[in-house]
């Protein structure tokens, strides 16, 4: 009988340690792995280390009104702190919309330890008050990359750049190279293009736009256009642009006196005037742009009238030489006065509606010989050839270029 209770005390004992075993293995399982928090470290800053707020400016604020509600180091004042910083920070360029960081003591949330305004993706200026008062002004790190790119118009320029997987950006600056030579409101679908541009990326990850264009060509209406910028003395600071023999593409005249929008009404002899609902000639050729858009004189030359007319509304005339004057209708301002010498592509005035129109818009008219004509019907005069002096060095720096640019046109479009 003994043996028996000896035995059953012995089976009870190693159920209950069975038991124990499981409960503590269960246990253990059921406690929570802490994972180390993850450093965070941008701006100069260990997020970590504070009470980070993220906001962006709104309208009302200014760089006080900002930091008004916190302690300052060494029990400074908002005044004191601006007058401290205003030579390395311009505290009146605070501009709505641009964010901003603030970093705060995580014991007392009261107590500003920093502030970063952010420019954009690249600029940024750091107000460290840990220690003593710093400002810095920085650029988050960049790294330029060379592409060479082709394809064919489908849409509009701005679609095709989408599709082929570059920045929208580049339609601009394409019709800024072409401005004298083709006209990128009749560009058409089946048009032609190569570019070789240099692109912008934020620590080598994040894209950050063009840095420049090196060399192009556009195919439009059956003609091949090349295009090089080249400076014909060192101390030129911007580049002209020269074809593949070194003629000129700058022409006396723009194109068009805005960079990018669409004709909305031709030169014409005939013309069903949307105001006055009544066909009459039309003088001019209209382009339509959001309101604001910048005007351009499309050549160099002298306002000779800058005011307004019931019809016209703001109105900007400039006489170029003997033979040529150029006029600018509806404008929202004017930007030039009367006497003025402008010179091309210079800002005259901001798309607007003024007088006798039903949308913004400019009405471009072109006077040759005291006659409006259609000026693009006219063989305008080009600018003067490139110096025989300087001919040999710019063919020699172009045929690498001109050979990058051949060689994606025979892989893409033959």
């Amino acid at each position: 009988m003994k043996v028996e209770l000896r035995y059953l005390f012995l089976v009870l004992a190693i159920i209950s340690l069975v038991i124990s075993c499981e409960k503590k293995d269960k246990e253990e399982d059921q406690k929570e792995v802490k994972i180390a928090e993850p450093v965070v470290k941008k701006y100069g800053f260990v997020y970590n280390n504070f009470k980070v707020v993220q906001d962006t400016i709104k309208s009302g604020d200014t760089f006080g009104t900002i930091v008004q509600n916190y302690y300052l180091p060494d029990s400074m004042n908002v005044y004191q702190l601006t007058e401290k910083i205003k030579d390395s920070f311009n505290l009146r360029g605070i501009k709505i919309g641009k964010p901003y960081v603030l970093f705060l003591e995580k014991n007392n949330e009261k107590n500003l330890k920093g502030l970063v305004y952010i420019e954009n993706n690249i600029d940024y200026t750091v107000i460290n008050l840990q220690d003593t008062v710093t400002v810095s002004n920085k650029k988050r790190p960049t790294s330029i990359r060379k592409r060479t790119i082709a394809a064919e118009i489908e849409g509009s320029l701005s679609e095709t750049l989408d599709k082929a997987g570059v920045s929208p950006a580049l339609a601009p600056k394409l019709a800024g190279v072409y401005a004298y030579s083709i006209n990128f409101f009749k560009i058409q679908k089946g048009d032609r293009f190569a570019v070789t541009l240099y692109e912008k990326f934020i620590e080598d990850s994040i894209y950050a736009g063009i840095d420049h264009v090196e060399s192009t060509y556009f195919k439009h209406k059956g003609n091949d256009f090349f295009a090089f910028p080249y400076k014909l003395k060192a101390e030129q600071k911007i580049a002209s642009y020269y074809d593949e023999e070194g003629k000129p593409l700058k022409s006396m005249f723009l194109q068009a006196p805005l960079d990018y929008y669409r004709i909305s009404s031709r030169f014409t002899g005939r013309r069903f005037h949307p105001v006055q609902k009544r066909w009459k000639a039309h003088n001019g050729t209209d382009f339509a742009a959001p309101h604001g858009t910048p005007i351009k004189a499309t050549a160099t030359g002298t306002v000779i009238r800058a005011g307004y007319t019931s019809g016209n509304g703001n109105y900007v005339k400039i006489r170029h030489n003997s033979t040529y004057t150029t006029q600018y209708l509806h404008m929202s301002k004017i930007l030039v006065k009367k006497g003025q010498y402008v010179t091309q592509g210079q800002t005259i005035g901001r798309v607007g509606s003024t007088g006798l129109a039903t949308g913004p818009h400019v009405c471009y008219r072109f006077w040759k010989n005291g006659v409006q004509v259609d000026p693009y019907r006219q063989n305008l005069p080009k600018s003067d050839p490139m110096p025989k002096a300087n001919l040999d060095g710019y063919l020699k720096h172009i045929k690498p270029l001109k050979k990058e640019l051949d060689s994606i046109i025979e892989v893409k479009f033959n």
